[in-house]
């Protein structure tokens, strides 16, 4: 085996997987285009070992969703775009993503499904977020220098989750912290994006300091009246340095993650009984409805009305 390839998944290991889903009778079914997560009894983590030939329809969670084909190639479509997942690929699809999963005729991979709420009240956390906005490809290709050491905290990952341990979960949320950790540490240690002037640790710390401070910041205000030159002051660059740090740091242009931010707050709003249309628009920041819809569909491919409809069906099982 590839040493760069997911490392210590033995056979023993994935037949204590496939066990466990036998005796729990665990399936998945969804209300409407919502999936409700069947965690463990006193868990909030569930992994399971697929290797059912299924196409699971449109669907979201809250969890967020890892995706890791062991054997054969995997196809999953996550908002508009469509990814080819290789055997080793790791995939993480943010909670709250519409998300299709397409299986070939044979093969398996490991799905695990996270509930990250616990971590919300840790600094950084808004910052890590701003990551998991976005569906995130880690792999031999895309992120070489921490594959193999991302791959071996997955690997842990499997092997406490049938620990006997009392403190199980926590010690897979500890592995998911550091997982994300190098992650973003990754993406913060290149000066630009072709890779070619790495940062120096000093300037990691600072710049990770800096953003958490302008993600909090964001967090707190995305619903006023926000401008790159007041975000810039905030993180105490200029706002032509600012601006393409923070692509480097999250992915987004500074108005494009503004947006997004808005139409997180806007998703959630819309799923409380009484709020109307515009009231969701204005309390998430938009300045008109016109504006507001015409920003959501860009967005969510569909009108707040559609989404709202969406995340409303009966229940059904997965197809």
């Amino acid at each position: 085996m590839d040493d760069m390839s997911l490392l210590y998944l033995d056979d023993d290991l994935l037949d204590k997987y496939k066990n466990q889903q036998k005796k729990n009778n665990f399936s998945r079914t969804l209300n409407g285009n919502s999936e409700s997560v069947s965690y463990l009894p006193g868990s909030t983590v569930r992994f399971w070992l697929n290797d059912e030939p299924a196409e699971y329809a449109m669907h979201w969670h809250p969890a967020i969703e890892m995706v890791i084909p062991l054997e054969n190639t995997y196809t999953v479509i996550a908002g508009q775009d469509t990814y080819e997942l290789e055997p080793g690929d790791i995939f993480i699809i943010p909670g709250g993503e519409l998300h299709h999963l397409i299986a070939p005729a044979t093969g398996r991979r490991l799905i695990y499904l996270v509930d990250l709420e616990l971590l919300s009240g840790i600094r950084g956390f808004s910052y890590l977020t701003s990551f998991l906005s976005q569906p995130v490809l880690i792999n031999k290709g895309s992120c070489r220098p921490i594959y193999k050491e991302e791959a071996t905290l997955i690997s842990e990952l499997c092997r406490d989750y049938f620990s006997n341990d009392s403190l199980r979960d926590m010690m897979i949320y500890s592995h998911l912290l550091a997982f994300f950790v190098n992650y973003v540490r990754y993406r913060i240690s290149v000066e630009d994006m072709t890779g070619s002037n790495s940062v120096s640790e000093a300037r990691q710390k600072d710049l990770t300091e800096k953003f958490n401070t302008v993600f909090d910041y964001l967090d707190e205000h995305y619903a006023e009246d926000i401008t790159l030159e007041k975000i810039a002051d905030v993180a105490g660059f200029s706002k032509f340095h600012f601006s393409r740090l923070f692509k480097q740091c999250s992915g987004y242009n500074f108005y494009d993650y503004v947006c997004y931010r808005r139409i997180k707050a806007a998703e959630t709003l819309l799923l409380k009984p009484g709020n109307s249309i515009t009231e969701v628009a204005l309390q998430s920041g938009f300045s008109s409805l016109s504006t507001f819809n015409r920003t959501f569909k860009k967005v969510k491919g569909c009108t707040p009305s559609e989404y709202r409809n969406l995340f409303s069906s009966q229940i059904h099982p997965f197809l």
